[in-house]
């Protein structure tokens, strides 16, 4: 059963749900009739939150951009408070006050901070760097398959690139566990993972202190000392600098791990486009722009909020209602986009909106390219004859609220070049 199929074609159920399997392995068909039938709608996520979805492309911009949206959890209502998965305290006023929840001038001032390490330029000088770290994954990969490219690549990659660019040390760097990441997929009080949660949440803060210590301990010009500087002097709270280094930890690494798996799945389901890229390695950046918005590991925004009972595209949204923004059901929307279903890696203009838009664009979007089209191109490559080891319908898609992503991607080649 696909989202199409288990929604009947004459109406949209108010609210509209957003959960089980079909919807996360493919969620276009439901976006495509949410975009047909307007721009807002009432969904409702696993969680029991109701929030308010925009899928069109126009709507989903405008709200990118409407300074009447903050983004700081203050806003939200009880309503949305009572079910929404948010960290427990004293972990979400000491974790949560990054980039992604905060509004100007607070944003504006903590963003500074960050967006010097992250510059095309300096991401560029990077890149030798980079394929190092990628033909050092794929050197540990089986000379010939089956392999599984998340566990042999695509969850390791990231984090290496991440360590080189904000300066976290060899003998930190091995010590992170990628399982630490599952903290932004809280559980509620009563579920019976609460205590391996709240381990996980404890051992991540053990470890940001120590990379706090090391980065005090040898100062350098790296974004760790820089933001560790920025604390002694006053400019950042003990809150600020230890979210911000969970959001780097965390937020700066799965996304790219999962868009790496989105990619190579779009292009395993489309060889036509698979066999141009590998023949014109020259394509690879429009194509990674096309991959992106073909299929957005960032799916759906974080919540926005109003301060008061709004106006939202003709629907009136409640003050402290949660609103999002579909990614990918904008990514896909024909009438900014031809043919939007297909996947065309020579397309241009690509104006996607894979990274949002607006005072909190994605900060690591150049780094992200970079290592899109790095991994990319390394895979296809030292891969020859790179293909899907298993049916396309057993695929597992991460259940993410937010994200697309699989635990696993298996594959098949014919030698390790």
């Amino acid at each position: 059963m696909n989202p199409r199929e288990s929604l009947p074609d004459t109406e949209l159920p108010d609210p509209v749900p957003l959960l089980g399997c079909p919807y996360k392995s493919n969620p276009y068909p439901l976006y495509a009739r949410m975009r047909e039938a307007g721009p807002v709608h009432r969904v409702l996520f696993p969680s029991g939150v109701r929030a308010w979805l925009v899928t069109g492309y126009d709507a989903a911009h405008a709200a990118l951009n409407d300074d009447r949206l903050g983004k700081n959890h203050d806003r939200g209502n009880d309503r949305w408070r009572a079910r929404a998965s948010i960290m427990p305290e004293p972990q979400h006023t000491q974790l949560q006050v990054h980039l992604l929840h905060q509004d100007p001038p607070r944003h504006t001032r903590m963003r500074r901070l960050l967006t010097d390490a992250f510059t095309p330029r300096r991401t560029e000088r990077l890149a030798p760097r980079i394929q190092e770290l990628a033909d050092h994954l794929v050197d540990r990969l089986p000379e010939t398959g089956p392999a599984d490219l998340v566990g042999g690549f695509a969850a390791d990659f990231p984090f290496l690139v991440l360590a080189e660019v904000i300066g976290l040390p060899r003998e930190l760097a091995d010590r992170f566990d990628r399982d630490w990441g599952k903290v932004v997929q809280p559980v509620g009080p009563t579920d019976p993972g609460r205590a391996r949660y709240e381990a996980r949440l404890h051992a991540l803060q053990g470890y940001i202190a120590d990379v706090v210590a090391h980065a005090r301990g040898h100062a350098g010009d790296d974004l760790l000392g820089r933001l560790v500087a920025a604390r002694d002097r006053g400019e950042l709270s003990r809150e600020e600098l230890d979210s911000m280094i969970f959001q780097l930890l965390v937020a700066g690494q799965e996304p790219v791990t999962n868009q790496i798996t989105t990619a190579l799945i779009a292009l395993f389901r489309h060889p036509a486009q698979l066999a141009r890229l590998r023949e014109d390695p020259a394509l690879l950046p429009r194509a990674v722009e096309e991959l992106l918005r073909h299929d957005s590991a960032f799916e759906l925004t974080t919540w926005r909020f109003f301060d008061r009972d709004s106006d939202l595209h003709g629907t009136r949204i409640p003050a402290g209602d949660s609103v999002i923004v579909s990614l990918c059901a904008a990514n896909r929307d024909p009438r900014r986009f031809p043919d939007p279903d297909t996947l065309d890696l020579g397309r241009g203009p690509n104006p996607h909106l894979a990274f949002g838009h607006g005072i909190h664009f994605c900060p690591g979007a150049a780094l992200a390219r970079t290592e899109l089209r790095i991994a990319l191109g390394t895979l296809l490559v030292r891969l020859p004859g790179l293909h899907l080891a298993v049916a396309d319908e057993d695929i597992e898609w991460i259940p993410s609220v937010l994200g697309r992503g699989t635990h696993r991607l298996p594959v098949g080649y014919d030698r390790r070049l």
